[in-house]
């Protein structure tokens, strides 16, 4: 078995005794000897020695790298020893967990609401605007919390652990219908909704802060980055593969017993898997030494980020347009497409494996088009261009159907990985700009801003069905099917465009991080040197 954890002292340094780091981790550039690091305490040496066998990264404050070139020499000599495979599998499990709820969610709360819990599209509309404004204040209060954590595992990995009963209760009595009168499902509906939100931010934002503290080096944040989202799409693909499925099965007749069963079985694989990411992983970047932590200067820290405003933005548009298809789709196959029973599932299985796909290209795309920056800019255009298709497909038109879903499905891949990394590269650009990190706060926004675009795009989604005319389980009228058809294609289709052109304020390129992670790599080796 992969061990995790060691008390052994590193083995001695048996290289030649010229000048170089000392093989201990202690920073010193002397020969190595027995004695150099007589006086550190024990803790540190719970690092594997680099010759082990099974050795894990070594932390970044105790990390002693070479001399990294100047900014204009070329791609700067990475700041440590690069993760594991095992590693990058366990941080992917927290976004299986993570999707098994959330793509539940995003799928299928809104026509579970209508069509079985039995609230009206705009009820839901309007549930998800009021929930979601407790999120402003929420997020950013987990963010600070995280970052004044303080355990023996770190600042964000316990998060996982403690979170994980909570996780499970929460999304089961969301997808539970009571036996309550009209008024009093709808306030069932708002308080179950807005305790499996709270939960979500709770877990979220310190698993997101992870990246940007399990390695200092950007390539390293861009390929942990892609196996979060090969996780976070095997999640959203067994949603897909099995949910209805499972309803139809654990259900045996009863919809409603079939959601809430099949949502107790997503719920206690998620909290296991939580807790092998909280075994598997480790935080190696800490904020710079005497950095005290003080709630104004933190926040006024952040709003003085350039690109993590830009990238807030980002994140607002990018799910909007993505929340607004997803609430859709199941409308748009039960009540538009001819035989929607047999094809539903196929089209949301192959989607998501053209979706894997895609992420698996995140590197060698964002390497081919220059970098983050015009990776996520020109991803997002294609993307909207293919999905208006979509507004001009025929109810038998299966085929194109299938093919426009798995090729905006494919060119849509690297764009949340694209994301998280650019998120972890603002946490950088703090430090950098300005003496402060304050990564779980800096993180808390990209999940804020995708839990505000959700909300919006939902909100607007359910509007729209609202307002054309929608009536649950029964034939659509061609108004109804009008508004459905637009929140399929064209509303999608202008948000991406618009997310594409928004990206332009993004200042960040390939320079910008090489020369961040060469001066921030200096700075630690002076801080590890005093």
């Amino acid at each position: 078995m992969w061990k995790l954890w060691s008390g052994r002292r590193p083995a001695p340094c048996n290289r030649p005794t010229a000048l170089r780091p000392c093989a201990c981790t202690c920073g010193s550039n002397r020969p190595a000897s027995s004695s150099c690091c007589s006086t550190l305490p024990e803790a540190v040496f719970s690092v594997r020695s680099p010759s082990g066998p099974d050795n894990l990264p070594t932390p970044t404050h105790l990390a002693v790298t070479a001399p990294s070139p100047s900014p204009s020499a070329g791609p700067t000599i990475p700041s440590g020893p690069a993760l594991r495979l095992p590693e990058k599998i366990g941080y992917a499990c927290g976004d299986v967990a993570s999707v098994l709820y959330y793509r539940t969610v995003a799928l299928f709360l809104p026509i579970f609401y209508t069509d079985v819990f039995g609230i009206t599209p705009a009820a839901f509309a309007l549930m998800l605007l009021v929930t979601r404004a407790w999120d402003v204040a929420n997020d950013p209060m987990m963010g600070m919390i995280a970052d004044r954590t303080q355990t023996p595992h770190g600042k964000f990995r316990p998060w996982l652990r403690w979170m994980a009963l909570p996780w499970v209760v929460c999304g089961v009595a969301m997808f539970t219908v009571p036996d309550l009168g009209p008024t009093g499902k709808l306030i069932y509906a708002y308080v179950t909704f807005t305790l499996y939100q709270m939960v979500y931010t709770a877990v979220n934002i310190p698993y997101g802060a992870m990246l940007g503290v399990i390695s200092p080096n950007p390539a390293d944040r861009t390929v942990l980055a892609s196996f979060r989202f090969y996780g976070a799409y095997t999640g959203d693909l067994v949603v897909k593969g099995s949910m209805l499925f499972l309803i139809a099965y654990l259900g045996a007749g009863d919809e409603a017993a079939g959601y809430q069963r099949t949502v107790l079985l997503y719920g206690l694989l998620s909290a296991g898997l939580f807790l092998v990411t909280f075994h598997t992983t480790r935080e190696r970047v800490l904020p710079p030494p005497g950095q005290q932590m003080n709630i104004r200067q933190d926040l006024a820290e952040l709003v003085r980020n350039g690109p993590w405003l830009v990238v807030c933005g980002l994140g607002v548009f990018k799910l909007l347009w993505i929340s607004i298809r997803d609430g859709a789709t199941l409308y748009f196959f039960k009540y538009f497409v001819t035989d929607w029973q047999v094809w539903t599932t196929p089209f949301l299985i192959l989607t998501t494996v053209a979706t894997l796909a895609g992420v698996a290209c995140t590197r060698p795309i964002t390497d081919l088009l220059g970098g983050k920056r015009r990776a996520f800019i020109m991803v997002n255009f294609a993307v909207a261009l293919v999905s208006l298709g979509y507004f001009f497909v025929g109810p038998a038109d299966i085929g194109l159907i299938i093919g426009i879903g798995v090729l905006s499905s494919f060119l849509g891949g690297p764009l949340l990985p694209l994301f998280w990394s650019m998120i972890a590269d603002t946490a950088d650009y703090g430090e950098w700009k300005n003496g402060r990190r304050i990564t779980g706060l800096t993180f808390s926004a990209g999940t804020f801003s995708h839990k505000a675009g959700a909300a919006l795009g939902g909100a607007a989604a359910a509007f729209v069905l609202g307002l054309s005319g929608y009536e649950a389980n029964v034939a659509q009228s061609e108004e109804a099917l009008g508004g459905i058809r637009l929140l399929m294609g064209v509303v999608p289709a202008a948000m991406g465009a618009l997310t594409a052109l928004f990206g332009l304020f993004y200042p960040i390129d390939g320079r910008m991080e090489k020369q961040m992670e060469a001066e921030l790599a200096a700075r630690r080796r002076e801080q590890t040197a005093t």
